[in-house]
């Protein structure tokens, strides 16, 4: 996935319902590939980095850590930079008391200086609230409506942690060019962004993706069959993704090795498409969650590029993705 940093950038579980399957995902999925905008918001404000005050580093100093999330200013719930900065404005030239949460564990931390520089209070820190992005659509579940995008988490760069959300949603986005990836150089799509066309609402962010339900109209594509563990198969197959506006094309990859040991990294493969080889190079970055296609089942989905060899990337298998959307 390519992120850009705001700060410069379902289960179902049915019992004695559902016959003989003991997951909740459907044996059949719509098969993905559309390039899509996605927005996460964080639970709460995160830090993100320090700057000084009056030449000190008064956030740092009275005990903030990078990677705390701010729930709460005196006593108040936030959610976002603007209610923090709202609760803030009301509490006056005063020490301002903040509740984080650190480890799943909450503290409080009182900023102990004067910092009301000309009515702008400063806080002495850099903080973030949501990451915007694009991926690669995945799937669709056509009885549940949940879809799953990327096949990884989403990570906060400066902390490189899983980006703890609240919510989110994924929406339009054109691919306007490509920048192509090299050997020890990753590429990555450009793309411009219609946040106002939302084609789904996201509610998990964890190592296996971004889950959540789709709300726009299911697309026109037939569904596929979902491929076991054991049904993925060393040799030909496909990627669907788009390199132009929103045309999503097929792609021929080999399957080089499988894994089923490892989390996340289950499927090597590399590129033998000439024509996606010519315009990307191979594996780029924003083509994370483009689903893989064999013998007319979909076993997984993109999820990395291998910088030093980038005809080269590892996907996951579309049954992990599943389990953790649907499970």
């Amino acid at each position: 996935m390519k992120v850009k940093n705001k700060l410069l950038v379902l289960w179902t579980f049915l019992l004695f319902i559902v016959p003989i399957n003991i997951f909740a995902y459907s044996d059949y999925i719509i098969p993905g590939g559309e390039n899509v905008g996605i927005e996460v918001n964080s639970k709460g404000v995160l830090v993100v980095g320090f700057y000084k005050v009056d030449d000190k580093f008064i956030a740092r100093d009275s005990g903030f850590l990078v990677g705390d999330s701010i729930i709460k200013v005196n006593g108040k719930e936030i959610g976002s930079i603007d209610d923090m900065v709202s609760v803030i404005k009301e509490s006056g030239n005063q020490n301002i008391k903040f509740t984080i949460n650190r480890d799943d564990m909450e503290k409080e931390i009182i900023l102990m200086e004067n910092v009301d520089k000309n009515g702008v209070y400063k806080t002495g820190m850099y903080v973030k609230d949501k990451i915007i992005g694009i991926g690669t659509l995945t799937y669709i579940d056509p009885n549940t409506k949940i879809f799953g995008a990327l096949g990884h988490e989403i990570n906060e760069k400066t902390t490189a942690e899983r980006f703890e959300i609240k919510d989110g949603k994924i929406f339009k986005s054109n691919v306007t060019g490509i920048e192509r990836s090299e050997s020890g150089s990753a590429g990555e799509k450009k793309a411009e962004y219609d946040t106002n066309t939302v084609y789904g609402k996201v509610d998990e962010n964890t190592k296996s993706g971004i889950f959540g339900d789709y709300t726009d109209t299911l697309p026109n594509t037939n569904a596929l069959k979902v491929a076991s563990r054991d049904e993925v198969r060393t040799g030909e197959a496909t990627i669907r993704t788009v390199i132009d506006q929103n045309k999503v094309e097929e792609f021929k990859i080999n399957i080089i090795k499988i894994d089923k040991t490892n989390e996340t990294k289950n499927i090597l493969f590399e590129v033998t498409d000439s024509s996606l080889l010519e315009k990307t190079g191979g594996v780029v970055q924003g083509m994370s969650g483009s689903p893989i296609i064999q013998n007319e089942m979909i076993v997984g989905a993109v999820t990395h590029v291998i910088v030093n060899d980038t005809t080269k990337g590892y996907g996951i298998f579309i049954t992990t993705m599943l389990k953790e959307g649907e499970d």
